[in-house]
Order: C-alpha cells, then sequence, then structure tokens
C-alpha cells in the first residue's frame, strides 16, 4: 500500500495534534487506511483530501479556541501551515477547516472535526513511523453500517467501498458493532436504500472517484460483497425478492 506525499503530511499533521495533547482523535479515510496497513492489506484504497476527527471537552469551545489549539500546534512544530475555519460546528454540523500553505497559500487539505459528540471507542494506530489516535475498527465498521442502513447511502457511496475494503481484513463483528451504536445513541435504519434501490446506488458509484492511480472494482463485485459482509444484520429478505 503506498502513501502518497499529501497523505503523509496529513498523517505529520494528525501526529502533530495527537502528541499535543489537545482533546481530539481521528476517523475516516485516513484512520481506515492505517488500519488497514496495520492487518495486511496492500491493495490501494480511495484517495482523500481531508482528515476526519473528533473533539471532545468537558466546555463547548468558541471557534478562536479551535483555530488557536490547532494553529499552535501546527507552529511549534515548525509545519508552516495557516488555518482558518470556514464552517463553525453546530448540534448536526462538522466544524470545518483548511489548512494552507504559509509560504504560497496553496491549499494543502481540509479538516471536519465533529465536536462534543458521544466518544466513540479509540486505538493507537502508526504508519510509516507516524501514530496517532483513532476510533477502533468496530467503531469504523458500526459508523459505515449505520450509513448504509439509511438513505444516506447515496451519498456516502464511499462507505460502501469502505466496507469492501474491511471485508478483506476483518471479520465482521455483529454483536460488537450493535454494541457501538447503542453506545453512540444510535440505531439501524431499514437498508432500504441499499436493498432496494439498486439501480440509483450504482450510479451514484459510478459518479464516485476513487483516485487516479487506485483500480475501481466493479459495482456487482463490490455490492455482493458487503451484502455478504453485512448479512448479519440486514433485515430478512422475502423469498420473491431477487438480487444482483
Amino acid at each position: 500500500m503506498n502513501i502518497t506525499a499529501d497523505e503523509k503530511q496529513m498523517y505529520q499533521v494528525m501526529k502533530a495534534l495527537y502528541e499535543s495533547g489537545i482533546p481530539i482523535c481521528f476517523k475516516g479515510s485516513m484512520v481506515l487506511k492505517a488500519c488497514l496497513n496495520e492487518a495486511g492489506y496492500v491493495d490501494e484504497v480511495r484517495r482523500t483530501v481531508d482528515i476526519d476527527a473528533n473533539w471532545n471537552s468537558e466546555e463547548p469551545p468558541t471557534a478562536e479556541q479551535l483555530v488557536s489549539s490547532l494553529q499552535s500546534v501546527l507552529d511549534r512544530n515548525n509545519l508552516q501551515i495557516d488555518v482558518q475555519m470556514f464552517r463553525m460546528y453546530a448540534e448536526d454540523r462538522s466544524a470545518g477547516f483548511m489548512l494552507t500553505d504559509r509560504t504560497t497559500g496553496a491549499e494543502l487539505f481540509s479538516i471536519d472535526m465533529d465536536v462534543n459528540r458521544p466518544m466513540p471507542e479509540t486505538r493507537l494506530y502508526e504508519i510509516a513511523g507516524l501514530s496517532f489516535r483513532g476510533v477502533s475498527p468496530t467503531q469504523m465498521i458500526a459508523d459505515k453500517v449505520s450509513a448504509v442502513s439509511s438513505n444516506k447511502v447515496f451519498r456516502r457511496v464511499k462507505d460502501v467501498i469502505d466496507l469492501y475494503y474491511i471485508s478483506k481484513a476483518f471479520p465482521f463483528p455483529k454483536e460488537a458493532v450493535l454494541q457501538a451504536l447503542k453506545n453512540g445513541g444510535r440505531t439501524l435504519d431499514s437498508f432500504d436504500g441499499f436493498l432496494k434501490r439498486q439501480d440509483e446506488l450504482r450510479h451514484a458509484y459510478d459518479k464516485f472517484r476513487v483516485g487516479e492511480d487506485v483500480e475501481k472494482p466493479p459495482f456487482e463485485k463490490v455490492y455482493l460483497t458487503v451484502k455478504k459482509y453485512i448479512k448479519g444484520v440486514l433485515p430478512r429478505e422475502r423469498k420473491h425478492e431477487h438480487q444482483l
């Protein structure tokens, strides 16, 4: 599994933020890549241009506190990166930050940060000699299955693709997934979009870009693999409901 220069820079930022002691942990594609790499997965996975994170503190932080916390860490580590907030967090909205090259002003990548949501299970990861704390494999699977169970699946087809990758490296931990969802105050939806609107899902999949140097498996292969992988939490299909 290759790590691009952009990804290495994002991992350097994640390592600096983790080691600083600010109340932050990571999730999303960058954590998934490190998790799969540690599990021995060798194929290339989809590229990303952002870091996903959780911030948990006793008091709700102000925008100024969030920006200054991130900026001070980057400065202490001589990373020559500036932070700007472009979206303030709310109950159902993450905070958004753009990181730019201090010398050129070029946009590097963004950080999407949920603030004071229920604390997920986390663990330490290491990739390319860079360590950070991220959500556990079980938590990642739970988050992705939750998205796939709802009609969000059409705009989060990346979660279907990620479950395809995960299925190659981890068995499906049904009971642990259900417990992780319960701990976060969530339940699974009906999976109607995933099971009954396959043409729409295929259309979303066809439009999704995984990266120029990453192989994109056929939709049928991804769909059937994921369906088999998560079958333990899928509703039973009636006999007359045909499959792909």
